[in-house]
């Protein structure tokens, strides 16, 4: 944890946003969740925002802020016996207070009661927006809200604090992702290393599992580990890699206290790239450069989206693949074909930085909507950067059959795709390049000690497992 110091400063700023300006904020913390019986549960992973305004790592706790008091209050309930029993001995709710700069606790079972007699003095009480069943059902028994009406109930204005609070990050926030990229730099380096023929997917992700597991808390989300790199969150890892395939590596580490690295690399299998991969390699990396290149406080980041399309363009127009002016194609979505994705996501605690407050109120500034054109319909973060903030650069280009296929048949953008050259393509896979970038005063910064991205590094590590 960080000091008790850091959480009472993050929950006094909460209240002092007076937005909610009265009532009850109540945090949910997650609770365990069975995996196939209730004594085998998936690994518990807290609630992000509960870390973030208590940052205890313990099931079955809630938190009361109360706005017009200005105090908090943590509920949950001593360790009985058989918890000693099976899992050793566990501190108080009460030192687990202190650890988080709480001075009040009650039992888990008196939540319900304090809410309901805040109900009937009139105040109202905020939540955020659940997203795990065991929510849903705790707050129909806490506030009587059945499943289906509880959304209703959100309160958008602590939506709005919680997202203006922990979309900018601290210098001990910085630190952490710098940590959790470190792991994923090494875990990408042996990526490279094992990309040779006859090595399965499934071995290369194992691996990936441990060196996450080794040094931090695991992984941040389950791994893309795939020579079907256009599948563009692939976990199937049942292929044996060949000679000529890309591996496409999309994968991070969390650090001790749950931050998040995210980081994309492709490696050729067995050392080189041909020339048609080597040319579409260039084109995402030059794209992805130039986008980090333009980020500093007050662009939009759907602006430097637009720029790394447009590079793209330039590049496929180049090869062949696109034709006409990359402005005009960009403008009119022909790119998307190749790059149907969104440039980057905020990143923090989540790998999509409270996403499960809403994509929208994170990504985007109240005066901008989202776009309705294939591709730039999926950018999660458009807003102005401002300092702090961290983001995902990740530009892409994939040659998916299906799409291909049905653009094709539609002529979608014949003006500006030589779909004849884009067929021979079909099978060449996908190519990702993403790194983690931290917004500065005057630009941004690149976190993490540098993953190999230029295409003689990766060719030089690509099989290169140091036994020589």
């Amino acid at each position: 944890m960080f000091s008790a110091s850091t959480y009472r400063t993050r929950r006094r700023a909460l209240i002092e946003a007076k937005r909610p300006t009265e009532g009850l904020l109540l945090l949910l913390g997650n609770q365990d969740c069975a995996m196939n019986y209730r004594d085998n549960p998936y690994p518990f992973r807290q609630d992000s925002t509960f870390l973030y305004y208590l940052g205890l790592d313990v099931p079955d706790l809630a938190a009361v802020i109360d706005l017009d008091a200005g105090t908090t209050r943590l509920y949950g309930d001593d360790p009985d016996l058989d918890d000693v029993v099976w899992m050793g001995e566990r501190p108080s709710i009460q030192a687990y207070a202190e650890r988080a700069g709480v001075p009040k606790t009650s039992a888990r079972s008196s939540l319900g009661e304090d809410l309901d007699a805040a109900i009937q003095q009139g105040r109202p009480i905020h939540f955020l927006p659940p997203y795990r069943s065991g929510h849903y059902r705790r707050l129909e028994q806490l506030l009587g809200l059945s499943p289906d009406r509880a959304d209703a109930y959100v309160s958008d204005a602590l939506i709005e604090a919680v997202v203006r609070q922990r979309s900018t990050k601290s210098d001990e926030e910085i630190e952490e992702l710098e940590a959790a990229v470190d792991v994923t730099a090494q875990m990408h380096e042996r990526a490279m290393q094992l990309a040779t023929p006859g090595r399965t997917e499934r071995e290369i992700a194992g691996s990936l599992t441990g060196i996450a597991e080794a040094h931090g808390r695991g992984l941040s989300f389950r791994p893309t580990c795939s020579i079907h790199g256009e599948v563009l969150h692939n976990h199937d890892y049942s292929n044996t890699l060949s000679a000529g395939d890309l591996l496409l590596v999309d994968a991070g580490a969390s650090s001790s206290l749950y931050y998040a690295g995210d980081i994309t690399r492709v490696t050729p299998v067995g050392g080189s790239f041909t020339d048609r991969q080597r040319a579409v390699y260039n084109a995402v990396l030059d794209a992805q450069l130039s986008a980090i290149d333009a980020i500093e406080p007050g662009v939009p980041f759907r602006k430097i989206h637009q720029l790394a399309g447009r590079v793209l363009a330039e590049h496929l127009v180049d090869i062949g693949l696109m034709q006409g002016d990359p402005h005009e194609a960009v403008a009119e979505g022909a790119h998307a074909l190749f790059f149907p994705h969104g440039l980057g996501h905020m990143l923090g605690l989540d790998t999509h930085e409270m996403e499960n407050l809403g994509e929208d109120v994170v990504g985007y500034a109240p005066d901008q909507t989202r776009s309705e054109q294939f591709g730039l319909h999926t950018l999660r973060l458009a807003r102005p950067l401002e300092p702090g903030f961290v983001v995902t650069v990740e530009p892409g280009c994939y040659f998916i059959p299906e799409l291909i296929r049905q653009w094709r048949n539609d002529e979608r953008h014949s003006a500006f795709i030589n779909y004849d050259l884009v067929s021979d393509f079909v099978g060449f896979g996908g190519i990702r390049i993403e790194d983690d970038v931290l917004v500065t005063a005057d630009g941004g910064r690149v976190l993490g000690p540098g993953i190999p991205k230029s295409v003689e590094a990766v060719e030089s590590r690509a099989g290169d497992t140091g036994d020589a």
